[in-house]
């Protein structure tokens, strides 16, 4: 139905057009009736006339006559007709007397009179029509000339219908008569308010409006839901015509953000077909909501300018960079869409004001891209994750199956984190290709975990939500982190793996410690009695038994768990029996039981160390393996331990025989000074370029060295004509201690730290970014709520102030000044890092 009407409304809008400005053959024009008695006597109900009555010689009517005349055209297209009524000499009646002559026109509707107008007061057609059009929609269009009488009239409109302000310095001109015609045809959709009291128009503007100049705003009153709350304005911009008028009032009626699903070559809305260029702002579905709200709120700023369109990325294809934000389309034909990458919400109203700003823009970024050329081949930040970036650069077209990870915002986190028992969060950046790669990790991870119970995957884009990410304290990317409500957020360490990560979000589940409240529970514990979903990950158990005198290493080692939680396996025993446990295992409390391999063999080792530091520093010692084949993702581990490494070298698995007499090595345990360890190169072939670098060319398999990585960097080799075994090893580890060999190799003093730090992301955020909260009139919180977790924006405030309006974008829900969604978060000229699509 308001498509119809609309269409109505311009059809008749284009009739009159044609009316006034098209000659006619065969218009109307004056009417001449004989006489007053023949004139009345032919007035029918309902038919409007404007009749003159004037002698039948009367020179000094003819001028009157001849604006007449010319207005007979116009106003017939109103439904009036004008009539020059013949008065006889003698008739001497109240419309043809001397007093009457030439002074008065008289509007009739019907038999009944309605105005009867001073002739000096129709001095031209203008006057004419406007006077007329006045009288008959008296009713409809109101006048005022308070400011009260204004703001009443808006409180019974609220939330019912929008309002036509109109401010013309003296009834009777052509602003006039161009306001009332238009009330003629819109007064059915709008409300017409006119005033000719120039302080009421300046009452209605904070600026110093002239006076001298006739105004037309269009308030949008049926959008308001609160009595408080005050009218939004929108002034035209051009001068008050009809066909002015009739545009604006077109635009206003038009959608205020238009959503497109298809190329916007092919997009054609009212603003373009009247002559204004299209804004499109470029989405995606995680930021949908943030990315409507700020096209509307670019959109009130444009408002009569341009239109503004919200064109999805995941429905249309689009053969423009990945961090175009901004796309604009102008009315001029032939004309390619301009793509963009704009701050701010500034930038693009200024893209639309001035048209310079297009041009400016598109050389700064191709200035832009030929700088990253030419620094392509020297960014230091690509030197630290060259590997991850090539990967990353050549999967890039591959589709990552996201569906089953929630996208959270700053609207959704805290909802979101009270939906599952725990929620797993990944914060990341959209642009680097490290979070990039983990996120393909994680997508995995979503696959293996699906169904899980109680387990809710989640992901924020940093580069989307900078205020989140800050109060959540991100200050590096990839971050994940378990969230718990009335718990304390648990952040992980360890390697991006698939089975690391999926291990780290299972474990998590459990309670770390779990406190066990039987023997038979806690020795099931012991034997590797844990949910199926466990079964495939083989962790160390590991169980802390303490009496009631030992309550000070139960505390700490009730701390230690909180810090290891998703990293370790851990119960603890404290009931009366406790005793019967500890002797079972040949411990006191407090002590450490560990169970390896399924609960076939319990170790057990007393508790000295009662500062959580201490035991969280012991724990991770005692969970490493005793003979651990060295891998890519452990070996950080124990690299951490600082101490020496008696590394074996195999090209695939090592034999029964080295196996054992190694172990019987490393089983001295507990005066080990270095690590026992092995490599295998078939599943490891990193090592082939270790031993490379030791030797040059890879010397023959089985290889036992001693490498000090940590003091000196001397590596030496085993006698290979030695067979390996605990008695030969450890002749040989005394004549190295004496100094009595000499080293095969010495690695270099060069620092093996990264050639840059860690990504900084809170330093690398523009702390000028202006943003809105994203819910109107709240102040940003300042501490975390019930969840843990924050909801800022980050950075100040902003408003931005329409100049003829009280309220501010904030009372329409405008999300701020700085682009979100696909819109860069950090300053292109800074060169922060290398920018990458999201997988």
């Amino acid at each position: 139905m308001p498509a119809q009407k609309d269409r109505c409304v311009s059809s008749m809008v284009f009739l009159l057009f044609c009316a006034s400005f098209i000659p006619k053959c065969g218009s109307a024009s004056l009417q001449q009736e004989p006489s007053p008695q023949h004139y009345f006597s032919g007035l029918e109900a309902g038919k409007t006339s404007l009749a003159f009555f004037s002698p039948s010689v009367s020179p000094g009517a003819q001028p009157f006559l001849e604006h007449i005349e010319s207005s007979a055209e116009a106003l017939q297209d109103y439904g009036v007709s004008v009539v020059k009524v013949n008065c006889p000499k003698e008739d001497v009646s109240r419309y043809c007397g001397k007093e009457n002559a030439l002074r008065k026109a008289f509007l009739f509707r019907g038999n009944r009179l309605i105005r009867e107008f001073p002739t000096d007061a129709l001095f031209d057609v203008n006057s004419i029509v406007a006077n007329v059009l006045f009288a008959l929609l008296f009713n409809e269009v109101k006048y005022v000339e308070t400011l009260a009488d204004l703001e009443n009239i808006e409180n019974v409109l609220k939330g019912k219908s929008n309002m036509v302000f109109a401010y013309v310095p003296a009834t009777g001109t052509a602003e006039h008569r161009a306001v009332m015609e238009a009330a003629f045809v819109y007064g059915t959709i709008h409300q017409f308010v006119l005033t000719t009291e120039a302080a009421l128009l300046k009452a209605t503007s904070p600026d110093d409006p002239d006076v001298s100049s006739a105004w037309l705003l269009f308030c949008h009153c049926q959008q308001v839901t609160e009595p408080a709350q005050a009218c939004r304005r929108t002034a035209l911009a051009q001068p008050l015509t009809l066909l002015n008028i009739h545009r604006h009032l077109k635009l206003m009626g038009a959608p205020l953000v238009t959503e497109v699903a298809e190329d916007p070559e092919k997009i054609s809305t009212v603003h373009l077909q009247l002559g204004l260029p299209l804004v499109f702002i470029l989405s995606q579905n995680e930021t949908y909501e943030a990315d409507r709200r700020t096209a509307e709120f670019v959109a009130w700023q444009l408002l009569g300018k341009a239109g503004v369109a919200l064109l999805s990325r995941d429905l249309v294809e689009l053969n423009v960079l990945q961090r175009s934000n901004v796309a604009l389309k102008t009315p001029d034909e032939g004309m390619p869409i301009q793509y963009l990458v704009l701050e701010d919400t500034d930038e693009v109203i200024t893209l639309v004001e001035d048209k310079s700003k297009v041009k400016q823009i598109q050389e700064d970024e191709q200035e832009e891209e030929e700088e990253d050329e030419d620094e392509k081949e020297n960014n230091n930040q690509d030197i630290q994750d060259d590997q991850v970036v090539e990967a990353v650069s050549r999967d890039k077209k591959r589709e990552l199956p996201l569906e089953q990870i929630l996208v959270l915002t700053e609207e959704n986190f805290h909802s979101s984190l009270s939906e599952a028992a725990r929620t797993v969060v990944l914060f990341y950046a959209s642009w680097e290709a490290v979070s990039l790669a983990v996120l393909r990790s994680y997508s995995e991870v979503a696959t293996l975990l699906q169904g899980t119970p109680g387990v809710l995957l989640s992901r924020v884009n940093c580069w989307d939500w900078p205020g989140l990410c800050s109060q959540e304290n991100v200050t590096q990317f990839p971050t994940l982190r378990v969230y718990q409500e009335g718990q304390q957020s648990v952040t992980y360490g360890g390697m991006w793996g698939t089975e690391e990560l999926s291990s780290f979000i299972l474990l998590s589940q459990l309670s770390c410690p779990l406190k066990l409240a039987t023997m038979d529970e806690a020795e099931g514990y012991l034997r590797g009695e844990f949910p199926s979903e466990l079964s495939s990950y083989h962790h160390t158990s590991l169980l802390g038994v303490f009496s009631s005198a030992t309550s000070k290493a139960r505390e700490a080692f009730e701390e230690a768990g909180n810090i290891l939680s998703g990293h370790v396996r851990m119960g603890m025993y404290f009931e009366d029996d406790v005793l019967a446990l500890s002797q079972k295992y040949s411990v006191s409390p407090p002590a450490l039981l560990l169970a390896r391999s399924g609960g076939r063999s319990v170790e057990g080792i007393a508790l000295s160390e009662h500062s959580v530091q201490d035991m969280v520093q012991m724990i991770r010692y005692e969970l490493l393996d005793i003979f651990p084949e060295i891998t890519v993702p452990n070996l950080p581990q124990y690299l951490q331990l600082g101490k020496p490494f008696l590394i074996l070298f195999s090209a695939g698995d090592i034999s029964q025989v080295e196996s054992k007499e190694m172990l019987k090595l490393a089983k001295r345990r507990p005066q080990q000074t270095f690590v026992v360890c092995w490599l295998n190169l078939k599943k490891t072939p990193v090592g082939y370029g270790i031993l490379r670098t030791y030797f040059t060319t890879t010397p023959p398999l089985p290889l036992l060295l001693w490498v000090n990585l940590h003091a000196g960097g001397q590596v030496f080799k085993f006698p290979s004509e030695q067979s390996i075994t605990e008695t030969n090893i450890l002749s040989w580890l005394e004549k190295l201690q004496a100094g009595l060999e000499i080293p095969s190799s010495t690695l270099s003093e060069e620092d093996w730290k990264p050639p840059l730090p860690a990504y900084d992301f809170l330093q690398m955020m523009e702390p000028s970014v202006p943003e809105l909260s994203p819910h109107p009139g709240n102040t940003p919180a300042q501490h975390p709520p019930k969840s843990p977790g924050g909801d800022t924006a980050g950075g100040d405030s902003a408003t931005r102030e329409e100049p003829s309006q009280e309220g501010t974008a904030e009372e329409v829900g405008a999300p701020g000044r700085g682009l979100r969604g696909t819109a860069p978060r950090l300053a292109a000229r800074d060169k922060q890092g290398k920018r990458h699509s999201e997988l």
